[in-house]
């Protein structure tokens, strides 16, 4: 009878059960107690260790603990499939060493021994640099470095196609730039090659990483300079030097050439106009010419004497209009007296704009002086002395 049923007398009181006949036991079974708490956790019942053929007290221990620690042991196992990939990697996941998957940012679990995650870097940009002494076309010895920008595109090519990718870039990026070195002079590269070469090793690099499928691509090729080697730096600076005044002197050159030819082809359209014109003022002034003559030719055949003495006289007329006229008497006296008659008749046209009459100039008297006569400017008479009439130039 178990000591909490009523009935029980008070000397098999014992929670543990092991007061037997009235006697003191001392201290609780550390089995007993171990049992006690499966039993409290649903691993056992509290004498299941007494069930059977007669089996101890201490038989089913051990198969409970091993419960618990298979429990134990399938909750960590849990825990530890957990797993987190950041931002800018990706995830490839190898189940029992073979590719299974890929996966993106975030929190993941997988069975933890089975499948294995490798975390692969495809946001950020890496950079190699290579160089060293090459052979150029022209057997020179020319120094190059040389620097590549690359990114992580394809992460299950990167992992598993090549052993190791980085050193498979830097191999070929080596490659690629000796090749195109070797294909070029040293004054070449030295001097306008620079942006050639970069783009021929940029696309030999492309090309072989394709053809390798190493899982990287190309971003960005530096060619961070190219210089001869220290013996004989010197003469290749003056020769670098020598070339950059020769294309600065060609810039010039064309610069003068785009300043000057605008104006020089305005000029051309100037003159071409100019002579246009010219031509077309010619022509109508023969045509003019031609009229006027088609006019006097039936007056000239009436009266031919009247019309070439009319002809001359406005012939005089239109020459002494643009001259100075001066009167000097050559056979009168010593005294040599002149009279300005251009600027005589240039006061007597504006004095009849004003409304005012020429004052009357005297006759011809012993100076020998002679005095204008009525009518054109061009139209002068000698005078009865002997004087007469000179032109000249100027005013």
């Amino acid at each position: 009878m178990a000591w909490n049923q009523p009935g029980n007398s008070g000397k098999d009181k014992d929670p543990w059960g092991n007061n037997q006949g009235g006697r003191d036991q001392g201290p609780p079974d550390l089995d007993e107690a171990l049992r006690s708490l499966m039993s409290k956790l649903g691993l056992g019942g509290g004498k299941g260790g007494q069930g059977g053929s007669g089996g101890s007290k201490s038989g089913g221990i051990p198969g409970k603990a091993v419960g618990f620690a298979l429990v134990l042991i399938a909750v960590i196992w849990i825990i530890a499939g957990f797993y987190t990939v950041r931002e800018a990697e990706r995830g490839v996941i190898q189940r029992f060493g073979a590719y299974h998957a890929e996966v993106t940012s975030g929190l993941h679990w997988r069975p933890y021994f089975i499948d294995q995650v490798t975390n692969v870097d495809v946001n950020n940009v890496f950079r190699q640099e290579t160089g060293g002494f090459m052979l150029t076309e022209d057997e020179n010895v020319v120094r190059v470095e040389l620097a590549v920008q690359y990114r992580i595109a394809n992460a299950r090519a990167y992992l598993f196609n090549v052993e190791n990718p980085d050193s498979s870039l830097s191999q070929i990026t080596d490659s690629a730039l000796r090749y195109v070195i070797g294909h070029n002079t040293m004054d070449n590269i030295l001097t306008v090659g620079r942006e050639e070469i970069r783009q021929q090793t940029w696309e030999i690099i492309e090309r072989l990483v394709e053809r390798y499928d190493v899982g990287l691509r190309v971003i960005d090729v530096n060619f961070l300079g190219a210089r001869p080697p220290e013996e004989v730096r010197e003469a290749f600076d003056d020769a670098i030097r020598a070339q950059e005044d020769q294309e600065r002197f060609v810039r010039e050159a064309e610069a003068y050439a785009r300043e000057i030819e605008p104006t020089a082809r305005g000029r051309v359209r100037r003159l071409q106009q100019e002579a246009q014109a010219y031509k077309e003022q010619m022509v109508l002034r023969a045509t003019g010419e031609i009229a006027r003559f088609n006019e006097l030719l039936p007056q000239y055949r009436a009266a031919p004497e009247v019309t070439r003495q009319r002809i001359f006289l406005e012939t005089l007329e239109r020459i002494y209009a643009d001259n100075a006229k001066i009167f000097i008497d050559v056979d009168g006296s010593n005294n040599m007296m002149y009279l300005p008659l251009d600027k005589i008749l240039e006061q007597h046209g504006r004095s009849r704009g004003a409304g005012q009459n020429l004052p009357m100039l005297p006759s011809q008297g012993q100076n020998g002086v002679a005095s204008p006569t009525g009518g054109s400017a061009g139209q002068q008479e000698p005078n009865r002395t002997g004087s007469r009439t000179t032109t000249r130039g100027g005013n």
